[in-house]
């Protein structure tokens, strides 16, 4: 079976071939950490996890690597309200994504770079993009990549340059030549986070992280670059101009991206304050639950969020988690003389055939709930033999490589109440000391075990999760 993926770039499915036979280089745009990722973040993760899981599972020795954007405006205005430095921020966030993804059953990212530890990069990048003519740098210390020097833009978001410009926003700035120039290098203020350049003072523009750690880590071109579809304008429109002015070359083979999570038809969004975080939503449901309801639709599609959704979603998985336990128990205790091969083959072909029509996720579950309702109805009729129980499930627990939708083991141990506080205050000892990263390690070591820690303005509380 060949694998055929949907490309943003050419806006059809094409057969997938990699630069260097078996072996891919995947970059996917990661969160910008100031805040706890919501569900919105948590459909591209378990989105992304799915397709590694895929390619791998293929036999492709897959490089992934997921950016974090951990200094940026909105970095620097949460670090305002809090009073904490922007890094500082932004590793609390980072070390509590790391929980959060582990929470979700997601596998972890080969590299995770983070802009403020390739500034070297960026900025050579920046002075590359100048001296081949298409960047200016401004009075200010700022500088821009210059739209008037490109012929060729929009071919991601299908639009024209006249048309982005009436329908994006366009940060208005009295530097720029073109309402359409975007920002590389960013000129320092007074207070914010900055690092030295040729240009003076300053810190990287959003788009120019990318590009230079993409390059750095993986070549001038990769083959998979990934996304969400609200990164299609400007971000990965920017990134494609960014690179292909020094190099020249496509900065990606294929082009990824999955849909919008959605309350009533909006882009679930901390700017619309219409978001779910991830741990409220794992208080009340599986790591299994949510990553069935995020699969269960195919990732380029809308996906609606609601706790009803949810519940149903897990409905439908206990049904699947029903079968599965019976026919465990079956291994051992049905009789019959079905080892069910034929059955289990035409569920694997079906399996993988929508695997690879574009990593369809959605008809791939169907085909493992056409399999249970015909193996329910063995198991009733009593013509299901041990063997072919086994054999079931050995490809229900094949095709979980892939998905991670199979209940999961308990490992959490439980913790008294009076260890906790006693962990607590030894935390806010270390904090008052100032060595946070100690603090954090009590913190996030009682995550794992289920204990989530608040700090309020009335004092640190917990709750189990």
């Amino acid at each position: 079976m060949v694998l055929q993926i949907h490309n943003t770039l050419t806006k059809k499915k094409e057969e997938f071939k990699p630069i260097d036979d078996m072996k891919i280089k995947m970059y996917v745009c990661g969160v910008t950490v100031y805040d706890d990722i919501h569900m919105g973040h948590a459909r591209h993760i378990v989105v992304f996890d799915m397709i590694v899981r895929y390619l791998r599972y293929k036999g492709y020795g897959v490089t992934h690597v997921t950016n974090f954007t951990d200094v940026d405006d909105k970095i620097i205005n949460r670090s305002r309200e809090l009073g904490v430095p922007a890094l500082d921020l932004s590793k609390t966030y980072i070390d509590r994504y790391f929980n959060e993804i582990e929470m979700l059953g997601v596998r972890r990212a080969d590299m995770y770079p983070k802009a403020s530890e390739f500034i070297p990069q960026i900025v050579d990048m920046v002075k590359r993009i100048e001296a081949a003519g298409y960047a200016y740098a401004t009075e200010d210390g700022s500088v821009y990549f210059s739209m008037d020097k490109v012929s060729e833009y929009g071919r991601l978001s299908g639009m024209k340059i006249e048309e982005l410009l009436a329908g994006a926003r366009i940060s208005v700035d009295e530097n720029k030549r073109n309402p359409m120039d975007f920002a590389l290098w960013k000129a320092a203020k007074p207070g914010e986070i900055s690092w030295p350049s040729p240009w003076g003072q300053g810190r990287p523009g959003w788009h120019i992280e990318c590009s230079a750690m993409c390059m750095n880590l993986l070549g001038d071109t990769v083959d998979i670059h990934g996304g969400g579809n609200d990164l299609i304008f400007p971000h990965h429109e920017n990134e494609i101009l960014q690179s292909w002015s020094v190099t020249h070359k496509p900065l990606a083979n294929y082009w990824i991206h999955n849909g919008m999570l959605q309350i009533q038809e909006e882009k679930m969004s901390k700017s619309l304050k219409n978001f779910f975080t991830v741990r409220q939503i794992l208080s009340e449901f599986t790591k299994e639950d949510l990553r069935f309801f995020i699969l269960n639709t195919h990732y380029r599609g809308p996906l609606n969020f609601s706790e009803i959704a949810v519940e149903e979603a897990a409905a439908s998985l206990r049904r699947l988690h029903n079968t599965y336990d019976a026919l465990k128990k079956s291994m051992e205790s049905a009789r019959g003389d079905d080892d069910a091969l034929e059955l289990v083959e035409k569920a694997r072909q079906n399996f993988f055939s929508s695997m690879d029509d574009d990593f369809n996720s959605r008809a791939a579950i169907s085909d493992i709930f056409d399999l249970v309702r015909e193996t329910n109805r063995l198991l009733t009729d009593g013509g299901l033999s041990p063997k072919g129980a086994k054999n079931i499930v050995d490809f229900l627990e094949e095709t979980d490589q892939v998905l991670g939708i199979l209940p999961g083991k308990q490992e959490r141990q439980d913790v008294s109440s009076e260890i906790i506080q006693v962990l607590m205050e030894l935390r806010q000892e270390l904090r008052n000391r100032r060595l946070f990263d100690l603090a954090d390690d009590i913190r996030n070591k009682l995550l794992q075990r289920g204990i989530e820690l608040e700090d309020t303005t009335e004092g640190t509380k917990w709750r189990r999760i």
